[in-house]
């Protein structure tokens, strides 16, 4: 069962879904999933709906349980800001503990997918209550490590396609069609490497909010010294070919005591999409583990 609503925060409204299980198995914690971007809604991530059903992936151990998604403020089925200078970190943090609020989720798993995990981060380093485990898809601890070695990968692009790139992000044209095309190469090489791309995504792209996504916002956004302060039982994914690469994976695993870390060796920066199997039941597992002593 699927319930889709509103909530208003702060004279918005911003969509939220629960997907609840058919069977609510004792003991499953709910699921709450944060999308990323800055800007790309929740379309994307629907593969994760599959943990409220357990009969859909065979094995699946932590199925039976409400998995959450909500669009952030200025992209898909939530409302756009009027004042476009709401936009910051500090506000998304806000948004979230408002929705954890609302919707009663007093304890809960927290997933974030690239930007989400950013999010995710802040949230419980604002010392929040009742997370029981993190999950960082995808995630990286300092933005300016991430853009460093985004164009590490760049360079490995044939030469014309690395130029056409560059040429424009130097001139401010980056709405060229000649740009776009270029970085389609950089999105099926490091973003998601799945031809075509699976609808749910291209989808969340057509949905994507724009008022936000300047680099300005959160290029000097960098919790690395702080990650030491995360107790909560932490799963870190990302794949081998993706934009987060995995020197910035190991930055937040090496800062979080205790982490886990499983790479995915044929995905880029979607593996729940690339390699969408695995993924759900390493996510399953994990679940299944941390919620094992808390149900004693």
């Amino acid at each position: 069962m699927t319930k889709e609503g509103f909530l208003e925060f702060r004279g918005h409204r911003l969509w939220y879904c629960v997907v609840e299980p058919d069977r609510q198995q004792p003991g499953k914690l709910p699921l709450l999933c944060l999308h990323g971007g800055p800007g790309i809604p929740h379309d994307y991530l629907e593969p994760l709906e599959a943990l409220a059903k357990p009969d859909e992936i065979e094995s699946l151990a932590s199925g039976g349980r409400p998995v959450i998604f909500y669009d952030q403020l200025g992209c898909g089925n939530s409302e756009k800001a009027t004042d476009l200078s709401i936009y910051s970190i500090e506000y998304f943090k806000d948004e979230l503990a408002f929705v954890r609020t609302a919707l009663g989720l007093d304890r809960t798993h927290l997933f974030g997918q690239s930007w989400g995990g950013c999010l995710a981060l802040e949230h419980v380093l604002s010392k929040a209550s009742g997370v029981c485990a993190l999950i960082l898809a995808n995630t990286p601890a300092s933005i300016r490590q991430f853009v460093t070695e985004a164009y590490r990968l760049m360079d490995e692009l044939p030469a014309e396609v690395r130029e056409t790139i560059q040429q424009h992000e130097t001139s401010g044209t980056t709405q060229d069609s000649e740009y776009k095309l270029a970085m389609q190469v950089f999105n099926h090489n490091y973003l998601c490497r799945l031809d075509p791309w699976p609808e749910c995504l291209q989808r969340a792209y057509e949905k994507a909010g724009q008022d936000f996504r300047g680099a300005g916002k959160i290029i000097d956004w960098n919790i690395t010294d702080r990650l030491c302060e995360i107790q909560v039982p932490a799963l870190l994914l990302s794949g081998r070919y993706d934009e987060v690469t995995p020197a910035c994976v190991e930055t937040v695993h090496s800062g979080i005591s205790g982490s886990e870390w499983v790479l995915f060796e044929n995905s880029s920066h979607m593996p729940h999409l690339e390699e969408t199997g695995q993924f759900l039941q390493v996510l399953s597992e994990f679940l299944h583990r941390v919620e094992a002593p808390l149900a004693g």
